[in-house]
């Protein structure tokens, strides 16, 4: 968006008063600064700093115990640079505004190594150098949940005003009931250029998936996710409900994924997975190849947090083995049927409490360090993946810290200086529930043992 049409944008629509930028954090949340809409040009001309060290703040917000970023620098400031994605509309607050997603420069202008909207770039150049394009398309899950209490509810049907108490899977009644939300959230997917598609009801009472169409850009593809979530969030408030992405927020009830599919097109649009076959082409094997081999040390980023390891459980409809197929939902990697001129790999891990940039960086760089070597995936596997014998992702969040912290592959997808950053604010995350006593603990063990 240039400032000709930016000022363009803005005059059309002069409800307007307020625009947010933001830049992404480490945990997927957006943080920055409300300006009066007559400082947008700011925006735009690079004008706005922020200290570089807001993208490896903790989930809670706080700086990180011993950060490099704040002792040795002086906690000093970086550029806010506009990333190019349009300014978007606003429209679920009492007051329009709009919202401008910028990324983060050093002060002589080098692109910040500790940005994940970096971390994504860079791995869609190196594809580029190969004249390949990956074309991405999400699927999120979410809940809708009752927020009157001191713990999440499913919703009450504004139909029947009777509580959801009962699994939906493909329930048109559900999506019908919730007829008023949906419409409301596929406008202002409309309105933010976020390629929404088809809706469904899933397995838990008031959970929904919302599918977006495949682009030819990975950025933008992880930009939509991270609009996505704030947009659903916000339209769910104004309906007088709560939306939540958490990765388990019932412990009976299923989880919710993040699930990414992606094929590459080289420079002539041709869909380089496809090899007329229902297996796929070799370039689609090194990636599958590639995707396994960095899995477990990349889990992090696709479970990221205390609550993401109650949904890889096995049996809880999310993989837990590295392991992938044709056609088959048990294995973290699946190859979906249909026609061959659509074949793509479907990634499943991530839980839908990620941050996009990271688990789209990590699928694409993993599959190229398949490519880059050439490598060859095991045996495609049949069956139930739950009940085989198969290398595991991280059961834990500290071991998948770990994993992170020590993978021989992950600084050929990260910087050495966001692979950092994670490792520590997940530290201190950790540390930090590891002094939590919870209720159940004091029910379980206080007169017991």
């Amino acid at each position: 968006m240039s400032l000709d049409n930016l000022n363009s944008w803005l005059l059309e629509r002069p409800e307007i008063e307020t625009v947010f930028a933001c830049v992404c954090d480490l945990n997927g949340t957006m943080r920055g600064k409300r300006l009066p809409v007559e400082q947008a040009s700011k925006i735009l001309g690079g004008g706005l700093r922020m200290p570089l060290s807001i993208l490896s703040v903790d989930v809670w917000g706080e700086d990180i115990e011993g950060n490099e970023l704040v002792f040795e620098t002086g906690d000093s400031d970086g550029i806010c640079d506009f990333t190019g994605r349009p300014i978007v509309l606003i429209n679920w607050t009492n007051r329009p505004s709009a919202l401008a997603m910028l990324w983060m420069l050093e002060e002589d202008g080098t692109p910040f190594a500790g940005d994940p909207r970096r971390a994504l770039s860079n791995v869609v150049d190196r594809y580029a150098k190969r004249g390949l394009t990956p074309v991405v398309a999400t699927e999120l899950e979410f809940y809708l949940y009752d927020p009157s209490g001191t713990q999440p509810q499913p919703p009450c049907s504004p139909i029947t005003e009777k509580r959801l108490g009962s699994d939906g899977a493909l329930s048109l009644d559900e999506l019908q009931h919730f007829d008023e939300f949906l419409d409301d959230v596929y406008d202002a997917c409309a309105e933010q250029d976020i390629p929404a598609d088809a809706a469904i009801s899933e397995n838990g009472a008031g959970q929904f998936e919302i599918n977006m169409v495949h682009v030819a850009d990975a950025l933008k593809a992880a930009d939509d996710a991270v609009l996505f979530k704030r947009l659903v969030r916000g339209i769910a408030r104004k309906h007088g409900l709560a939306a939540t992405f958490m990765a388990k927020p019932y412990g009976e009830r299923s989880g919710s994924g993040f699930h990414v599919h992606f094929s590459l097109e080289d420079e002539t649009g041709r869909n380089l997975f496809d090899n007329g076959a229902e297996d796929g082409s070799p370039l689609m094997l090194n990636a599958v190849a590639g995707l396994l081999a960095t899995m477990q040390e990349n889990t992090l980023t696709f479970a990221p947090h205390e609550n993401s390891y109650r949904r890889l459980l096995p049996g809880a409809h999310a993989p837990t083995s590295v392991a992938w197929g044709y056609e088959n939902r048990t294995a973290a990697i699946r190859i979906p049927g249909g026609s061959s001129k659509a074949r793509r790999i479907e990634h499943r891990v991530a839980g839908a409490d990620a941050n996009p940039y990271l688990v789209v960086a990590s699928i694409l760089g993993g599959a190229l360090v398949g490519i880059e070597d050439g490598m060859e995936p095991a045996a495609p596997i049949s069956g139930d993946a739950y009940n085989m014998k198969l290398d595991h992702l991280p059961l834990d969040w500290a071991t998948a810290i770990e994993a992170f912290r020590r993978g021989g592959h992950v600084q050929r997808v990260y910087s050495k200086r966001l692979q950092t950053m994670l490792v520590e604010s997940k530290m201190q995350e950790l540390k930090r529930f590891a002094r939590q006593v919870t209720d159940f603990e004091y029910d379980t063990y206080l007169e017991v043992v």
